[in-house]
Parts: C-alpha cells; structure tokens; sequence
C-alpha cells in the first residue's frame, strides 16, 4: 500500500546525555527513509565525538569507549546525515530530542539543516490512538504488536521501531477516513492540534479531500 505522499526520514540518535547545551554529544545515528509504507533506504553509523561515555550510557545501550574511539568523526559523519536527509520531512520518537541534537551537531560544522519538517510519532500516536496505557516506544510498540528485531536503545533498532509505528499510523489514518496517501503535512498538522480536536478535524479533513477528489 502506498501509504505516504512524500518520503519520511525517521531519524534517532544515542547520546551521552539529555542536553547538547551541557556539552553532550551524540554516539550513534540511525536514519531510515519511508518511502510509500516502506523503509526504502537507511543511514546508520556509530559517531566519534571526542568525548567520554558515560558508564550509566554503555549500561544503556552497550556502546563503549572503545566503539566510539575507532568510528568515524562526527566530522564525516553528520554532513554524510545532512545530505541523507536532504529535504524530506523528518521524523523521531520524542522529535524535540532527536532535532536538538541535529541542530547543535551541524552548527559545530557550520552546516545547516535542511529538512522540510518535524513530525514527532510521540505525540502523533498520543492524538491517533489515545487511551494507550504508555506512548514510550518500547511499551507503544508492543501495544500496537510491533516487535523490536534486535535489542532496543540502539539507534537502529529504535529508529526501525519508530519508522513502523509511523507506518501504522498511516494506515489506521487511510483506512478510517478514507485517505488514499497520507501527506507529511497532515502530520505536521495533527502534531500542533490538541488531542481532544483531532478526530472533529480529521473527519472535516478527509470531507475536504473528498470533495476535491469528485470536483
């Protein structure tokens, strides 16, 4: 099913902590392109930042001194995301994070970020399916009968996770209202909206599709 008007980018980063503005700095990148309902194309990469990793960090997520010290600079590797990127829209799991740490890395290289724009499947899966016990990724996704491949708080595993999820809301969003292709901006859209709103706006949204559609 050609789920996506356009292509989505969803995007996660591992990191040595919760503020760029405290100097820290990411460790691991995974972007993964939607294209129709589909991942068509993916970047990942472990980063080298010249930083220290936290031992609470390789807890977390198993990655290591050693790992960072021998991967590529974030030198090579945040432009090589940058032109990955390119225009598309992006997306992330708690997108507010993931792009703060995209704009601090690409200020550091003097780079600027070009995506179209910000969809968070956080708060999209809160609108689309409210009522669920917990939006965290890992309890979301076994929620909605998502099952991580490999082991969770790594980039890649949680970006696959993150890019399924926004796939099924796609479809739940094309089946319910009648949407042949969900457009990047409908999600945009229903990210500012408050919850209560969404359902009220969809069904005058889908109206209006259809209406265009006929005419």
């Amino acid at each position: 099913m050609h789920i996506f008007e356009r292509p989505i980018v969803m995007l996660d980063f591992e990191t040595t902590g919760l503020s760029p503005a405290m100097g820290d700095r990411i460790t691991e990148v995974a972007a993964l392109r939607i294209e129709g309902g589909r991942i068509t194309e993916r970047y990942v990469s472990l980063v080298n930042c010249g930083v220290r990793i936290p031992s609470f960090i390789t807890g977390l997520t198993g990655i290591t001194q050693e790992m960072v010290d021998t991967a590529p600079p974030a030198s090579r590797v945040v432009p090589e995301l940058l032109d990955f990127i390119g225009a598309d829209t992006l997306s992330a799991h708690n997108a507010s994070f993931d792009e703060k740490f995209l704009l601090a890395e690409s200020a550091r290289l003097e780079r600027a970020c070009g995506h179209a724009a910000l969809v968070c499947s956080l708060k999209l899966s809160r609108r689309v399916f409210p009522g669920m016990a917990s939006y965290k990724l890992g309890q979301l996704s076994r929620q909605l009968g998502i099952a991580f491949r490999s082991a969770a708080h790594r980039a890649e595993a949680d970006a696959e996770v993150a890019a399924e999820v926004l796939i099924h809301i796609g479809r739940h969003l094309g089946s319910s209202y009648g949407l042949p292709q969900v457009a990047p901006d409908l999600l945009v859209s229903l990210n500012r909206l408050a919850a209560a709103k969404v359902p009220g706006w969809l069904d005058k949204y889908a109206a209006e599709k259809k209406a265009t559609q006929v005419n």
